[in-house]
């Protein structure tokens, strides 16, 4: 069974090939995404990751186990990293008008998924004003968590595929194909997963004019980076696949050695390829 759905700013497809009770699981899990959606989308103004960004300056605010759960993976991504991946970006995407303007930029000035600590499991507060855009990685853990679903339903194979962040699980193997970064309608396959997830990050689609600035931005510089190759990661979970895409597209280093600590590898699909 196939089912797709508009989320995440994406389709969704959640493919199973077993299970009795099929069709409620696929609901359920599609359901844990859309509560993901829910707590951590940049867009919605009472999302809690924007209550994060609006008042974790001045009070702490007490979160969802699953937001507390990105926040402490995004702070351990962001350390051993050495600062390549940091979610403290999203006042350069709101500036750039990529991401909706729902906080006052004037006068501020904002701090890193660094300066955000736990007071408790469950409750954090910042040192300094933040403007946290969790896009880079919140996608992956909604397919972990629909994953995890799906388990718990007794189904035992299938795959949960959101815009390319993918995670295949059981006995299924799925071809893996990415975009041709010279052609991006073009789909080159890269071999074939079982159990394990991907992602993918690169620009082909991202720029619909010439002055319009890129998506992805250093950390390190604050500054909006061009590139033209694709990269994908493979992990064992989702959300680090998600995440580290942004290691490697921001490095430009697909060996980067943060990959090791987080069992994960890097393809990079140069944008001279062709079939």
């Amino acid at each position: 069974m196939i089912r797709c759905k508009p989320l995440l700013g994406t389709f969704v497809e959640i493919s199973t090939e077993d299970g009795e009770h099929l069709p409620h699981a696929i609901e359920m899990a599609f359901t844990a995404i859309e509560q993901v959606q829910s707590l951590m989308g940049f867009h919605d103004p009472d999302s809690e990751l924007s209550q994060i960004n609006a008042r974790s300056h001045l009070e702490p605010i007490r979160i969802h186990s699953w937001t507390a759960e990105v926040l402490a993976i995004a702070k351990e991504i962001q350390l051993e990293s050495q600062g390549i991946f940091n979610c403290g970006i999203g006042h350069r995407l709101v500036e750039a008008g990529l991401l909706p303007r729902h906080i006052n930029l004037n006068d501020q000035s904002f701090g890193g998924i660094e300066d955000l600590r736990f007071i408790e499991p469950n409750l954090v507060q910042s040192k300094l004003p933040l403007c946290l855009d969790l896009g880079g990685i919140a996608k992956g853990y909604a397919v972990d968590k629909a994953v995890e679903v799906l388990f718990a339903h007794d189904i035992q194979s299938g795959s949960v595929n959101a815009g390319g962040d993918m995670r295949v699980f059981g006995n299924l193997t799925q071809d893996i194909q990415i975009r041709n970064p010279s052609k991006p309608h073009e789909l080159i396959q890269i071999g074939k997963m079982k159990m394990g997830a991907i992602a993918t990050s690169s620009l082909y689609f991202a720029k619909r004019d010439a002055d319009a600035k890129s998506y992805m931005v250093n950390p390190l510089n604050q500054e909006h980076i061009e590139f033209s190759e694709s990269y994908s990661v493979i992990a064992n979970e989702c959300v680090y696949a998600d995440a580290l895409t942004k290691v490697v597209s921001i490095s430009g280093n697909a060996q980067h050695p943060c990959l090791n600590h987080f069992s994960a590898h890097a393809i990079k699909i140069p944008q001279t390829i062709t079939l």
